[in-house]
């Protein structure tokens, strides 16, 4: 039942910045659907296999692999379905909380959201960036088999 409710939840929100960042309107529901099923990818690993990092790399090359299949399935390019999808992998509180201690002048706890926050973001562009080539690298083998079974 969670799972459900969480799907929901970041469907619709994902929806919401689809449209905040301006995506084409028959891609709405692609985006939300690309935002749910990374924020679900990254529930399941963050509370089933430890921390946070790990499962937010996980989802955000997960999304990365399905904006690179949605945008050839609706020819548009793959940020339309990328960018909303990882806004639910943001580490937003992270930053919060960052800042909080800092103005607090708790420099231990800082220290420690803002390593996370860090590493959380670089999961997320190493994830994409990995999605990516991996997308590539995919096509040009295909392509490269093409021509080879041509002659």
């Amino acid at each position: 039942m969670a799972y459900i409710y969480q799907f929901s939840i970041s469907f619709i929100a994902t929806i919401g910045f689809g449209i905040f960042f301006g995506a084409p309107f028959n891609s709405i529901i692609p985006t939300g659907f690309s935002g749910a099923i990374s924020w679900i990818i990254y529930y399941f690993f963050a509370n089933n296999f430890g921390g946070p990092i790990a499962a937010t790399f996980i989802a955000s090359f997960c999304v990365g692999i399905f904006g690179e299949g949605l945008a050839i399935r609706y020819r548009k390019p793959a940020t339309v379905f990328i960018t909303p999808g990882i806004v639910s992998l943001v580490p937003g509180a992270g930053m919060y909380y960052t800042m909080q201690y800092l103005v607090q002048k708790d420099f231990s706890n800082a220290a420690n959201y803002g390593t996370q926050t860090f590493f959380v973001a670089a999961a997320i562009a190493i994830g994409i960036v990995t999605a990516t080539v991996f997308s590539r690298s995919i096509k040009s083998f295909k392509k490269h088999n093409q021509l080879n079974n041509k002659l």
